[in-house]
């Protein structure tokens, strides 16, 4: 049976709408083997009654497109699913399971696939390379997807780095979040994140974690999505206040997520609290950037 570990992400980090993104260390397991007949699907953890066990399940039309695209075809197959990444928050949790689908099937079918098409792959089910990009690759990476290939950059985690993660306890789409958005901005808001990004991309690249606050600013879509997520703005404000070198929206929410290098556990305490004024029960993590993505964890 193959095994594979992939992490959660956070998208967008604030400017970086669509094209930047980081894995934690907080995992989803994949495990797939090849069976004599039918197909069955055993879910664990986070969003397990929610989640189909046939066809439609994600994880399988994931690894479907891999074997189609290898002329491989099992004759059954098993896939078991242990969830700890939370469905439907903003930290990749379709990514995470695209990925881990697209991964398994790989080494399953006998690893034909490079890296780089794998994510091809995965960003053309996701739509987006900012979440499938880092749950594969790892680390921090800034990417951009054209005409079915996708180019990124890997930037190590700068040292110290670390998150602390604010997940409501209430479920928000992306589709239902990407909704609010406009179809069109001000040009000076364009301007404004361009700035923002090539800085906040300097700043991990040389570890510069005193610019993240201002470098982590954005116009283009935390603004239209803050009315979806009840006292966002005040969660924000009290985690800069509390040390957080920058805080953001994750993803497309509704999680919020702290950058910092000190005070987690201050920056936790004012996040969950600042929620629960807000009338929203909130759970608080500590996470580390993992600087590693998908990867094979056992064999057996």
């Amino acid at each position: 049976m193959i095994r594979v570990q992939v992490p959660a992400t956070t998208a967008n980090l604030g400017p970086g709408f669509d094209c930047l993104g980081m894995a934690l260390k907080l995992y989803n397991t994949v495990e797939m083997d090849e069976t004599s007949a039918g197909l069955t699907i055993e879910v664990h953890g986070d969003g397990a009654a929610s989640i189909p066990r046939d066809e439609s399940n994600i994880v399988y039309k994931a690894a479907h497109k891999v074997f189609q695209h290898v002329n491989y075809n099992p004759a059954g197959l098993k896939i078991r699913l242990t969830n700890r990444v939370p469905v439907c928050r903003g930290l990749g949790s379709s990514a995470a399971a695209i990925v881990g689908g697209i991964v398994a099937a790989n080494i399953l079918s006998g690893g034909k696939l490079s890296k780089d098409k794998l994510l091809a792959l995965a960003n053309e089910m996701e739509g987006h390379p900012d979440n499938v990009a880092p749950a594969l690759l790892g680390g921090i990476i800034a990417a951009t997807a054209a005409e079915g290939e996708v180019r990124y950059l890997y930037i190590a985690p700068p040292a110290g780095l670390k998150t602390v993660v604010a997940v409501p306890d209430f479920q928000l789409s992306t589709k239902r979040a990407r909704e609010v958005l406009p179809g069109q901005v001000p040009l000076q808001d364009a301007v404004f994140n361009v700035g923002r990004t090539a800085l906040l991309v300097t700043a991990l690249c040389q570890g510069d974690l005193s610019k993240l606050n201002y470098a982590m600013e954005d116009r283009l879509h935390q603004s239209y999505r803050a009315s979806l997520v009840p006292g966002m703005k005040k969660v924000l404000a009290a985690a800069r206040l509390a040390g957080a070198r920058g805080v953001v929206l994750s993803g497309a929410g509704p999680t919020l997520i702290a950058f910092a290098d000190e005070n987690f556990d201050l920056i936790a305490k004012v996040m969950r609290d600042t929620f629960r004024e807000n009338g929203i029960m909130a759970k608080v993590m500590v996470l580390e950037p993992s600087p590693v993505g998908a990867r094979a964890v056992e064999r057996m």
